[in-house]
């Protein structure tokens, strides 16, 4: 069942989904060769900590880490490691917290120093097809117009859309109504509804859409070993269309990028 946030809970969830949004800009800073992905997790623990929130995913589903860190091949759910990043490596970090009882979960995938131009660009379609899927969660829309819109943008340029991890509503529980594919028919799943709040995420692959998880239990990798790339945004339906509650600003604060891409996702 969709649960409809009132206007007051959908600004307590902005605070929350802007914790995870600082925490994303501040580890931007740090996201370099020779830094391991389990200091970055503790980076983020204690910055999260210090924002008046708790880690959302320390514990969730017995998860032993703050961060998920997805190297190169990784699509999702990476733990962090001490292996140190290298150059030309891509790392996507999904971060959650809890603040006012409400979850943010929001993930961005970092280039680490020089990568090569064809994952350049299969991080910037990635991060265009999130943009597309939002412009698709709308009144009157359905979930199939979502997912058919990320898919129809990702193919056309030949990668592979993961069919067996999904978005997903978000409030006071990580996981709620509807789940929300990056894949599907127009026309098709539930309706959107006004007050409703989703953690939209492509995940999207170099080559075959195929995953498998690792012995960890947890880190899911292409079947291929071709890159992964993942960005993760949070949303909420308000008068019928999109609003961006989670922002990248600070990531690209950080990384010195210009962008207007969420512009027309703003409250007035």
């Amino acid at each position: 069942m969709i649960i409809p946030k009132t206007r007051e809970e959908i600004e307590l969830m902005r605070e929350s989904a802007l914790v995870v949004s600082r925490t994303l800009g501040m580890l931007a800073k740090e996201v370099k060769p020779g830094v391991t992905t389990n200091q970055l997790n503790k980076m983020a623990e204690d910055y999260i900590r210090s924002q008046d929130a708790v880690p959302g995913f320390l514990g969730l589903y017995d998860c032993p880490s703050t961060l998920l860190t997805s190297v190169n091949e990784a699509v999702v759910h990476g733990l962090p490691t001490d292996i140190p990043l290298k150059e030309g490596d891509i790392v996507a970090i999904d971060c959650g917290a809890i603040k006012n009882g409400f979850y943010g979960d929001h993930a961005y995938t970092f280039e680490v120093g020089e990568v090569a131009p064809e994952i350049k660009k299969l991080l910037k379609i990635t991060k265009e097809s999130l943009y597309v899927g939002i412009r698709e969660f709308k009144a009157g829309n359905r979930v199939g117009d979502v997912g058919f819109a990320i898919q129809n943008y990702c193919e056309a340029h030949g990668y592979g859309v993961v069919r067996e991890l999904v978005g997903h509503g978000l409030g006071r529980k990580m996981h709620e109504d509807p789940e929300m594919p990056n894949y599907g028919r127009r026309g098709r799943g539930k309706k959107f509804i006004e007050g409703m709040t989703i953690a939209l995420e492509p995940m999207i692959n170099m080559g075959t859409h195929k995953v498998k998880q690792l012995k960890d239990g947890w880190t899911i990798v292409t079947q291929d070993g071709q890159p992964s790339a993942h960005f993760e945004h949070n949303i909420a339906l308000v008068n019928g269309k999109p609003e961006l509650l989670s922002t990248f600003a600070y990531v690209y604060e950080a990384l010195g990028i210009v962008s207007d891409e969420e512009k027309e996702f703003r409250a007035n």
